[in-house]
């Protein structure tokens, strides 16, 4: 539970922070720098954080709404 919302977090933040963009291997591999830093690639991997959210509340809900024995 907690897992996929900090996860998530990190995926929505990251991407768009000064630290993406001082990536190792964007330096070793400039093929690579050049398409991590497309918008396209940002807004999919902040996709994927989104999703990771969604999974976090679902199960967060879940559990809270599940009868206790």
């Amino acid at each position: 539970m907690a897992y996929f919302l900090e996860v998530g977090l990190l995926l929505v933040f990251i991407p768009w922070s000064a630290l993406w963009d001082r990536n190792y291997f964007a330096s070793l591999i400039p093929a690579i720098g050049e398409a991590i830093k497309s918008p396209y690639v940002r807004g999919a991997v902040s996709g994927l954080g989104l999703i990771n959210i969604v999974a976090g509340l679902a199960e967060l809900f879940s559990i809270f709404s599940s009868p206790r024995r």
